[in-house]
């Protein structure tokens, strides 16, 4: 497995800092246990005489549901940690845990549903618009580009593989339209979308800004759907999280530009301005341009960080799934940060230098972390191909700085 050797390998193994009790996202107390409501209405019960009721040698933490583990797990260095027992039975949830709600998430321009589950676990569905091997048509404007399922799936295997650890955990899944969805949903706007086709086959739409119509329909084969399952972060009543405008956004209009893009000093202000001042903030951005580079993924307009943290942590790489849409092309001016700051992790470096080599060759590693996800192959053969390319180019970058 080139998978397990390459977290083997030292690169992956230098520690975080100490995790202190202010570094984390939730102070716990260890006699809390929860358990599920005998009565059957839809509440937790928590109990501070957690000792009377545990089985002998279990802890309270024990009785959390593995999504709830999750969450409390996060500090301000990573969402999860390298060798995180959880991930596996966190995935496996996500892709089998039984659907009980499904209604419609607010706000975006095309659908998307919160799915719930039994033990109170969310995850974010975002269902399969086009086939693996259709590329974005070159005319298309990155934001009118379709959301992708499976590149959801693969942006979070790729962000572990460069052991950024920011996207928080997804799985593929299939998805009965008609028994986990319209049977169940209390959404009556979407409910009134739902639809069969002249083919036979269960179509609904949802209602957003942009892709809700009849024309740009989700249908099943007849009623089988495939989507992408990812974990939702805590409540933002829980754990506030910041959303911070990225310097590099683009201008999303058809012919205006950016000042980035005219201006080639832009990064000596961005330095100047808070909070790209001081601290990994800067380099932080950096990472996620290398990121979305090699996912070709333009549509990087904003980022969020939990606020608990400050300036010093990580930043949230959400919103995925407008990477991998062609191979056949790369978009150089997603590596504007890196470029015009010549700024980059030694960390990073090295590890993009390793897996460029041929025992950790990146399409080789990701190609084997995305073939145990229910729904591989995740991706086509040609977008991993071009991950090594794109490899090429990023480290290529590098060295023009390093000789300027």
């Amino acid at each position: 497995s080139k998978l397990a050797a390459l977290f083997e390998h030292p690169l992956y193994n230098i520690p975080v800092p100490e995790v202190t009790e202010k570094d984390k996202l939730f102070i716990i107390n260890p006699m809390e246990k929860f358990s599920l409501r005998s009565s059957g209405s839809d509440e937790w019960v928590s109990s501070s005489k957690a000792e009377t009721l545990l089985p002998t040698g279990k802890t309270a933490y024990d009785t959390y549901p593995t999504w709830l583990k999750f969450h409390i797990g996060i500090n301000r260095y990573e969402l999860y940690p390298r060798r995180d027992p959880l991930l596996p039975m966190l995935l496996r949830d996500l892709a089998t845990q039984r659907i009980i709600s499904s209604v419609q998430k607010s706000g975006g321009t095309q659908l998307k549903l919160i799915m719930t589950f039994p033990n109170y676990g969310q995850a974010l569905f975002k269902p399969m618009k086009q086939t693996r091997d259709q590329e974005t048509p070159i005319d298309f404007f990155y934001f009118s580009d379709f959301e992708r399922h499976n590149a959801e799936i693969a942006a979070f295997h790729l962000d572990r593989i460069l052991d950024f650890r920011r996207i928080p955990p997804v799985s593929g899944r299939l998805v009965n339209i008609t028994k986990e969805i319209w049977d169940i949903t209390t959404d009556k706007k979407l409910a009134k979308t739902f639809f069969i086709s002249p083919a036979g086959n269960i179509c609904f739409y949802g209602e957003c800004s942009y892709y809700c119509s009849t024309e740009h329909a989700l249908c099943g084969k007849p009623d089988r759907l495939e989507g992408s399952m990812a974990a939702l972060l805590p409540d933002k009543t829980l754990a506030k999280r910041r959303s911070w405008r990225s310097p590099w956004r683009r201008s999303y209009h058809k012919s205006k530009k950016a000042e980035w893009e005219l201006n080639p000093n832009y990064c000596a202000q961005v330095r100047e301005t808070p909070p790209y001042d001081r601290g990994h903030r800067l380099l932080d951005l950096i990472d996620m341009t290398i990121l979305d580079f090699l996912m070709g993924n333009m549509d990087r307009h904003h980022y969020e960080t939990f606020e608990k943290f400050g300036n010093d942590t990580f930043l949230l790489h959400l919103d995925n799934g407008r990477g991998f849409g062609t191979h056949s092309r790369d978009e150089p001016s997603i590596l504007a940060p890196l470029q015009q700051c010549c700024s980059i992790k030694k960390s990073t470096y090295l590890r993009l230098q390793l897996l460029a080599t041929q025992p950790y060759r990146l399409s080789d590693v990701l190609r084997e972390a995305l073939a145990a996800d229910p729904l591989a192959p995740v991706l086509a053969e040609p977008h991993l191909k071009a991950l090594d390319r794109r490899l090429g180019k990023v480290l290529v970058a590098v060295g023009h700085c390093l000789a300027r």
